[in-house]
């Protein structure tokens, strides 16, 4: 039998990843006094995320996750978050119209600090420091002091996700998100680039759609699933501290929550079976993401999956498949032959980022977005062979106009990578580039639900 379950008992087990904050009582204040504090989602959300993704293990929707590699204190404001919002509404709109496919749409966003690292240290011209692991824990600054954990970055940590939910609970409903202003999501950055008329010509046919259903009696303005959007937030649970503090239990079921975030992940480097954050995750009742790279198992993977949901509930679970362009064709068969032969309901999603990290000539760490895009179209393949269902993508994206992935309609090169190169960990899709994407994934979408559809041959002689 499995070991009774408390929000704590994770304490008792090792555990990769963690920061060394020299102060241990300033590190035990923060957390209790975090743990006063009123919660950032509600069971109810998370409920209702956990449904729709659901829909999506069944292969009746599709899911999009992305936001930024990790979130930064110094960039948070209004119009970073409308523009990073503005940009997934787009790829949103594109996978639901062009790919005719319903879209369950989550961000990685107020709450995505914490980043595991290769090294617990870095570094430069002689001197070693600590990494530097996001703004939760503590500054990019190459300085004794900046690099010191800092338990009072989670405070900040907190206050930042409040401000940023915020903003997107107004966004998705209060009117912005509605398809009627599909015209109006067009980023600046984007104008004159491929993808705008692209973009535009499917807004034009949205709005030849919505003139329509207007004629035919459909008030948008009554209807509220086209007049708002349902947004969902998710981020790693790397910082177990700041996740315990903020575990709740929900009052109407008696069941514990997770309330930092709707949805929370594992990470590749920390889905140990009897580490410490597979201990956190099974007892909550969030959906769950579980990063699978290349090292993982078939049966490493199953014993997991009855770990964190042995209840095979539909929805529960997200495997979040990052292989690398090379390796998916040949890792990813044996996982879905596993799983499928188990009969577990899990959603299959591909995340393009993580392993096709390079560094470039000039030193810059980049993902040439035509090994992003072969990777997709791999899984994609992977699946179609095995006749189970691509279920979606997680990319680590923004709206600003970043140069940090190599190549794209605009053709971002090794030069240019120098231009606005503003990421503090990983490189970023820009708006371009996510578009693109989207209208890639759109294609595959309709290719997938053609197959599926596709009345199978006669038999000889009948």
């Amino acid at each position: 039998m499995a070991e009774r379950w408390t929000p704590d008992s994770w304490r008792k087990k090792p555990i990769q990843q963690v920061p060394e904050y020299p102060d241990r009582q300033a590190l035990d204040d923060v957390e209790k006094q975090l743990a006063t504090f009123p919660p950032l989602v509600f069971a109810g959300e998370a409920r209702n995320l956990k449904k729709q993704l659901a829909r999506v293990a069944q292969g009746q929707a599709f899911l999009l996750q992305g936001g930024d590699c990790a979130e930064s204190f110094a960039e948070h404001g209004a119009n970073n978050i409308r523009d990073f919002f503005r940009v997934f509404l787009q790829m949103a709109i594109v996978l639901t119209y062009a790919g005719a496919s319903p879209v369950v749409k989550i961000g990685r966003i107020a709450g995505q600090f914490a980043k595991p690292r290769s090294s617990p240290t870095e570094k430069r011209d002689g001197i070693e420091l600590p990494s530097y692991r996001g703004d939760i824990i503590n500054d990019v600054a190459f300085t004794p002091e900046a690099r010191t954990p800092d338990p009072r970055r989670q405070m900040d940590a907190y206050r930042q996700s409040a401000a940023t939910l915020n903003l997107l609970r107004a966004f998705s409903k209060g009117g912005y998100a509605s398809v009627e202003n599909v015209h109006q999501w067009m980023l600046q950055s984007v104008s004159g680039s491929p993808q705008s008329k692209l973009y535009a010509d499917l807004a034009d046919r949205v709005s030849g759609a919505l003139d329509f259903m207007r004629a035919c009696g459909l008030d948008l303005a009554v209807d509220s699933t086209l007049g708002t959007t349902d947004f969902f937030t998710s981020h790693e649970a790397l910082l177990l501290g700041f996740e315990q503090a903020l575990t709740r239990i929900d009052s109407t079921t008696g069941d514990w929550y997770a309330t930092s975030g709707h949805m929370v992940w594992i990470g590749d480097r920390t889905r140990q079976l009897d580490h410490a954050h597979v201990e956190y995750a099974r007892g909550i009742k969030n959906p769950l993401g579980l990063k699978c790279g290349p090292s993982s198992k078939p049966d490493d993977l199953l014993r997991l999956i009855d770990v964190l949901n042995p209840d095979n509930e539909p929805g529960r679970l997200t495997l979040i498949v990052r292989m690398g362009a090379d390796k998916v064709g040949d890792n990813l068969p044996p996982l879905l032959r596993a799983v499928k032969r188990e009969g577990r309901s899990v959603v299959w999603s591909c995340d393009p980022m993580h392993g096709n990290t390079i560094t470039s000539a000039s030193g810059y760490k980049t993902r040439p977005f035509d090994l992003i895009l072969k990777e997709v179209r791999s899984f994609f393949a992977v699946h179609q062979a095995e006749a189970t269902h691509a279920g979606g993508v997680h990319l680590e994206m923004t709206g600003q106009n970043v140069t940090e992935c190599t190549g794209g309609a605009r053709a971002i090169s090794d030069a240019d990578l120098n231009d606005r190169y503003h990421t503090v960990c990983d490189p970023r899709l820009n708006a371009d580039q996510a578009i693109d994407l989207a209208f890639l994934l759109a294609d595959l979408l309709r290719k997938e639900r053609a197959a599926v559809t596709q009345p199978m041959p006669a038999a000889a002689g009948l």
